[in-house]
């Protein structure tokens, strides 16, 4: 029986990557971006299993209305994936290079988030996702809206975990931590940078067993133990 998903930020990259494992584990896949030229050169690949829909998850007028007019695409949703993000190195502390991080991460994602778990919760059931990353354990001196945003993220979806796990509706929420992906936000050699697909089907592992935290790629939960228990002047260090 064929399932139904929305991928929020699926032009490139993880939601890219995952619209196409959904479509091939037979799911109807609406999928959102920016971009209007590349939602639709990936539904040309596969249009009876793609739909498409522009939005910017920055607007969030635009957000409150996607809800409504998603009812004439999918009867019901089985699944919601958040996979939209930016960020930037601000060294120098420039108010203008952290605000786009801060608008999309954290204002538009909360916005999705909220909308994703009042849908469900109407609706009874439903599995919601965010890939946040495993920047949300510790600070950066470097890109410290980014780290700060993915903090704000990971402890917003284990807010909704602890909502749904009081309600009494068969509503999922997975956060996933990707570590370095083969994607154009990792660039240069970076530390275990693993394949884009590698990556994308062990997330896809992890929502069908329905995990309330998984780390992409798996060895990343040894950083993530290594994050959490040393001193700050240690990761201030190596990181």
């Amino acid at each position: 029986m064929s399932k139904n998903a929305i991928i929020f930020g699926a032009t490139s990259g993880i939601g890219k990557e995952l619209a196409k494992i959904l479509v091939a584990n037979n799911y109807q896949v609406l999928i959102t971006g920016r971009r209007l030229e590349k939602l639709q050169e990936i539904k040309a690949t596969n249009p009876e299993k793609y739909h498409i829909k522009q939005h910017d998850i920055t607007d969030i007028e635009s957000s409150n209305q996607f809800f409504e007019e998603v009812k004439n695409t999918f009867d019901k949703i089985d699944l919601i994936i958040l996979s939209s993000g930016v960020g930037a190195a601000n060294y120098k502390l420039e108010w203008q290079v952290d605000l786009p991080t801060l608008q999309t991460n954290v204002m538009g994602t909360t916005r999705l988030l909220q909308l994703a778990y009042t849908y469900f919760n109407q609706q009874g059931y439903g599995h919601l996702v965010g890939i946040t990353s495993i920047a949300s354990i510790r600070g950066n001196r470097h890109v410290p809206a980014y780290f700060a945003s993915k903090a704000f993220q990971s402890s917003y979806l284990e807010s909704l975990w602890m909502k749904a796990q009081r309600s009494k509706k068969d509503i999922t929420v997975t956060n996933i931590l990707p570590g370095y992906v083969d994607t154009v936000m990792a660039k240069g050699n970076a530390f275990w940078k693993a394949p884009l697909n590698k990556a994308c089907k062990q997330i896809y592992t992890a929502i069908k067993k329905k995990k309330k935290k998984a780390y992409i790629t798996k060895r990343w939960q040894l950083v993530a133990i290594f994050l959490k228990i040393a001193p700050a002047s240690m990761v201030n260090k190596f990181f």
